[in-house]
């Protein structure tokens, strides 16, 4: 995929991915990317599932010592493994470029956890060729991530920290269910080593919304944890460290007042000129 000088009218790019959606070809250029540390119990049905809504499926085993890779076997995805523990943010990275490098129009995330529902994955995408250069964060409904109470706390600590940072209102910012657009994993360059694994999700959404790239949320549904082990997500240090993040993103401008006011008045930032597509290039490499 390329991009071009003379970038086409979103509008008349959004309805060719339509028409090219409805032919029932959109989904072969968005790829899917699971992270997955010692996940064997859940991680083949979600991929399989996955595999059934998109031809594009990796899932990006962690270095686990469980049988998460093995369990795979004989699925039509593709399994890369880190050859020791990299965290959340370097797995993503890797299956990022991975998809990337093969002409992804878009990557979408999940869970291998179970938690996340494959079959929701056609939602992302089409409201991807609606706005083709958003940023979009699958969102769970309030009472459903009143599940535990800690963890609910401390996200929407993180939504407020981040959310201010970011210079508009956040939903759901440690939901691992996105869509990113692939000018946005071009344009950014982040930190994605084991201490970043999950400051990187929160990171990118401030930086998103710094470039101008357009945000908006997926509604999605959660289901309780299939397998045996507890999350990854530690509320008291991975919040820590992203509030330190957070933190020093507002220091450097100066405490962002206007992105404070921005979240307490639940309005938005103007929108910048928005990166855009060279639409016929997307369209063709869908076609292809």
């Amino acid at each position: 995929m390329q991009w071009c000088n003379k970038p086409i009218d979103n509008r008349m790019m959004s309805d060719m991915l339509r028409d090219t959606f409805h032919e029932g070809r959109a989904t072969d250029s968005y790829w899917v990317v699971i992270p997955a540390y010692n996940e064997a119990e859940t991680v083949r049905d979600v991929a399989m599932r996955a595999r059934q809504q998109c031809p594009n499926v990796i899932v990006v085993d962690d270095g686990s010592t469980d049988e998460t890779a093995q369990v795979l076997a004989g699925l039509d995805v593709t399994v890369l493994r880190n050859d020791k523990n990299c965290g959340k943010a370097g797995s993503l990275s890797r299956g990022f470029d991975h998809a990337l490098a093969r002409g992804a129009v878009g990557v979408i995330t999940l869970d291998a956890d179970g938690q996340h529902a494959p079959e929701e994955i056609p939602s992302f995408v089409k409201q991807s060729l609606d706005y083709p250069n958003a940023f979009l964060v699958g969102a769970r409904r309030r009472d459903q991530r009143r599940v535990s109470v800690w963890r609910y706390a401390a996200n929407l600590i993180a939504d407020f920290w981040i959310g201010w940072a970011a210079g508009q209102p956040i939903e759901d910012s440690q939901s691992g269910f996105r869509l990113y657009p692939a000018q946005l994993l071009r344009d950014v360059m982040l930190p994605h080593d084991q201490k970043h694994g999950f400051v990187f999700e929160s990171e990118i959404m401030i930086e998103a919304a710094r470039r101008g790239f357009s945000s908006g949320n997926v509604s999605v549904s959660v289901r309780p944890r299939s397998g045996p082990r507890p999350s990854h997500f530690r509320p008291i240090l991975d919040i820590a460290r992203i509030t330190r993040m957070v933190s020093w993103k507002l220091v450097s401008r100066g405490m962002y007042p206007i992105g404070l006011y921005r979240v307490f008045c639940g309005r938005t930032k103007p929108a910048m000129s928005e990166p855009t597509y060279c639409g016929r290039e997307i369209v063709r490499q869908i076609r292809k």
